[in-house]
């Protein structure tokens, strides 16, 4: 049956999405004043996706740790520095053909991650234990395998996969008319994707929203997606990398919320005890959880090599607390159990257009982690809050 409109709830469900806007018109009236170019400049927005990909493709993983059960990872960033100082090594150094030397990173992402969550599922070694001793070992052997020193360049057979444009042309009508298309084609196909998905839920018996509601946000949505678009393809086009990340999010969405394992997760976050005597496995949830973590952590590896052209034994460093703080940021509890991967997207684009902000006004680098840690408790704090409401009311 359909829902009713509850103004409050409305605005509890989306408050990081309209904080997000409220905070990237902030910067963009402070930007303008100081005459200090524009947040919303083509070529700003590209840098913006180009900067925080490993952010979004961390914060993916990092928001199914967290789910079950307030969880995390601390061993991401060195992760990172690891397979990216293997990637370095057999591309760069030993010649190795990229295909096959980004399927050993793959690989070696996902036995790490298998490590870590056969202690942590398994043998019941706390996460925060396992990963921080990984957060250790891991970046010890990336400082050995560079021995210290950064491997660079990578061939431009690798970096086009990671670091070139959509269409891949100079013409600036052609860019500007292919990235719209795109843009057009999203639109159309996130809108009958939400249509058909009402449509089931109404055949079903489910509560749907207002269709009203529905209209509006698929209107906002749609009218972001075509103004990113017009943007960039007045820069260079579409960035290959956002394509990944389209994939990425839209894999770890549709799992997540649309699959029976992926609604293992909440439950584990909700309740393990009753969650195992329901005849579900916590031990094999736990340990996909962290393996999955290792994987995406050798993703972001291969995105952050490219975009930086090198491997370096510094790579990494706090990836794993943007990851977190972007989980946090955008909805996820820190008891587990609630969260999706879009509000973990808007949470990465938070950081991202802060870090972006904060930058271009030429705020001392101390006053941006001081903000961000305010911003990570303020968010945990709510959720906290909310918490014990519910559990009073």
């Amino acid at each position: 049956m359909a829902g009713t409109f509850n103004i409050k709830n409305a605005l509890k469900k989306n408050t990081m999405f309209i904080a997000l806007i409220i905070v990237m018109l902030l910067f963009q009236a402070l930007i303008v004043a100081g005459d200090k170019g524009s947040l919303f400049a083509p070529a700003n927005i590209s840098n913006l996706i180009s900067q925080n990909a490993y952010v979004v493709i961390l914060a993916s993983g990092m928001l199914l740790c967290i789910l079950t059960g307030g969880n995390i990872d601390l061993s991401v960033g060195s992760i990172v520095a690891l397979v990216g100082a293997v990637a370095g090594t057999l591309i760069v150094s030993m010649k190795f053909n990229i295909y096959i030397s980004m399927l050993v990173c793959l690989i070696l992402g996902l036995a790490i991650g298998a490590w870590q969550g056969f202690w942590i599922a398994y043998v019941r070694i706390p996460p925060f234990i396992v990963t921080l001793a990984g957060m250790l070992l891991w970046r010890g052997v990336a400082l050995l395998i560079l021995n210290g020193l950064t491997i660079s360049p990578f061939p431009d057979n690798y970096l086009r996969y990671f670091t070139s444009f959509l269409p891949a042309t100079d013409d600036g009508t052609v860019i500007f008319s292919v990235t719209m298309a795109a843009g057009i084609v999203s639109c159309a196909v996130f809108v009958i994707s939400q249509i058909i998905d009402r449509i089931n839920k109404k055949r079903k018996g489910y509560d749907t929203e207002l269709f009203a509601v529905m209209i509006a946000r698929l209107t906002v949505i749609c009218i972001i997606v075509l103004l990113v678009s017009a943007l960039l393809g007045q820069h260079k086009g579409i960035p290959v990398v956002l394509i990944l990340l389209a994939v990425i999010v839209f894999a770890y969405s549709y799992f997540t919320l649309k699959t029976v394992p992926g609604r293992h997760l909440y439950a584990l976050g909700g309740n393990e005890k009753a969650t195992r005597l329901s005849g579900i496995n916590t031990n094999r949830v736990m340990f996909f959880a962290y393996a999955n973590m290792g994987f995406l952590s050798a993703v972001a590896a291969l995105v952050c090599v490219a975009r930086f052209n090198s491997a370096s034994p510094s790579a990494g460093t706090n990836y794993e607390m943007d990851a977190i703080g972007s989980c946090f940021i955008g909805g996820a509890s820190a008891y587990g159990g609630t969260g999706t991967v879009g509000g973990a997207i808007i949470g990465a684009i938070f950081m991202g257009v802060l870090n972006n902000g904060m930058s271009i006004l030429g705020i001392d680098a101390n006053w941006q982690k001081a903000v961000k840690g305010l911003v990570l408790l303020s968010a945990v704090v709510f959720d906290v809050i909310s918490k014990k409401r519910t559990k009073t009311s």
